[in-house]
């Protein structure tokens, strides 16, 4: 993890760096664009590193006003106490999720995200209810995929809690809590337990495996959030409206199935699969010279490598992966391609070294990031603001219609209204209705 002196510019440093004045340094500041601290040991302020830097790598005109913003070359959105992304990893309240990752459970993960201190939302006791209708749902639903399942359960569960749409923050952490041991239990097919999480997905998917345990406990941890991705933002949009933390993760898990998001790790499965038995650089020659791309490669935001998933190699590797996969590939398609493994590809390879059942890697996705979706959807709820963003139009100009006859037009060819008579083309063409 970056020290101090890495993470943050003073004034001076910032302004250089960006090629401009004091005055538009804090005007960037006033607008939520740059991150501003107090120095420790002094009066002065320092700011961002990572927040200049986006800046002058987009070159960014000018200030753009506080709240939602410009979704070009993927500026700042909105503020959020939760976590952040750096080339080190993300940060979960400041605390490095690769550093977490090393002894820490979903659990503590969890309240860490939440900013829980007063209460236990993972107590024994709190335990998720079921109706008679959610277990019934559940039971016909076993055969059909861990995610569909899922949501097909959460959908009915908010009517068995009496206390969904609580507003007091220790009150939704302990709702968070029960909706995260409902989501696991559902999708093993099992009942809800008070057992460590990843305990419980070691015992139902990996018993035989004396390192499944500990490979799952580090993978739900590096899962848990990932800032304002496609689902987190989906989830922060739907407790915009004010419903309830079960709906806030319906909606995350809808978003997460798309094989952009969370389903891109079923892609890198395939992958794996694909190269068990077969010689690496052959086939990688093989598919970059067709133009193919690899799935679990390449990343939005980490232009280095994913953190993450280095973490979770390495562990593998430990744990007696094969080399093939844990060093080989990564290096090999990083030589032809540019791009560098992703998270997504290092669940595929745990899902593979541990045998675990076929599709299991959009559903660890899915346990571990519920954590970050109720975190978000928490924030945004004691925001009490709606998001609302506007569309940029590109389409044709008004008046015009698609098939080339507009408003003119029809006023062009209609008749003119007889004295006192009733209306004509033109004018109900520019009425109310």
């Amino acid at each position: 993890m970056k020290n101090s002196s890495e993470l943050y510019l003073s004034a001076r440093e910032a302004a250089a760096e960006l090629a401009i004045s004091p005055a538009t340094l804090y005007a960037y500041v006033s607008r939520g664009l740059i991150r501003s601290e107090p120095t420790p040991d002094s009066r002065k302020n320092r700011y961002r590193a990572e927040d200049v830097r986006a800046l002058k790598e987009r070159r960014v005109p000018s200030p753009e006003p506080r709240g939602l913003r410009s979704f070009d070359a993927d500026l700042p959105v909105m503020d959020t106490e939760i976590s952040t992304i750096t080339e080190e990893g993300a940060i979960y309240r400041g605390v490095n999720c690769v550093d977490l990752a090393e002894n820490d459970t979903l659990e503590h993960t969890a309240t860490l995200l939440w900013d829980v201190s007063g209460v236990d939302p993972f107590d024994q006791d709190n335990q998720p209810l079921l109706s008679e209708e959610m277990r019934t749902i559940g039971q016909a639903a076993r055969r059909a995929a861990p995610i569909d399942r899922a949501i097909a359960v959460l959908a009915l569960a908010a009517s068995a809690d009496p206390r969904a749409f609580t507003r007091a923050p220790d009150g939704r952490a302990m709702v968070g809590a029960r909706i995260v041991r409902l989501l696991v239990a559902t999708m093993l097919n099992a009942e809800p337990s008070a057992e460590p999480l990843h305990q419980q997905v070691a015992k139902a998917w990996a018993a035989d495996n004396k390192h499944a345990p500990d490979l799952i406990r580090r993978a739900l941890v590096l899962l848990a959030d990932h800032e304002l991705n496609a689902s987190t933002f989906t989830a922060r949009c739907a407790a915009s409206t004010g419903l309830n933390l079960y709906d806030a993760v319906i909606a995350g898990l809808a978003a997460l199935k798309g094989p952009k998001h969370g389903g891109a790790g079923v892609l890198a499965s395939q992958l794996v699969k694909t190269l068990i038995d077969r010689d690496v650089e052959p086939m990688v020659r093989e598919r970059v010279a067709l133009g193919e791309r690899f799935a679990g490669f390449g990343h939005g935001v980490y232009k280095r490598g994913d953190p993450r998933a280095q973490s979770l190699l390495n562990a593998l590797s430990r744990a007696g992966a094969p080399r093939k996969f844990t060093r080989e590939v990564p290096e090999r398609i990083a030589e032809a391609t540019g791009e560098f493994v992703n998270i997504d590809y290092a669940l595929a390879v745990l899902v593979h070294a541990l045998r675990l059942p076929v599709g299991s890697e959009l559903a660890l996705f899915a346990m571990a990031r519920s954590v970050g979706w109720i975190a978000h959807a928490s924030e945004q709820l004691q925001f009490g603001k709606l998001i609302r963003p506007r569309a940029r139009y590109v389409g044709p100009a008004p008046g015009r219609r698609a098939g080339g006859v507009g408003v003119e037009d029809l006023t062009r060819s209609a008749p003119s209204p007889s004295p006192g008579g009733g209306g004509s083309i033109a004018r109900s063409a520019s009425g109310v209705g």
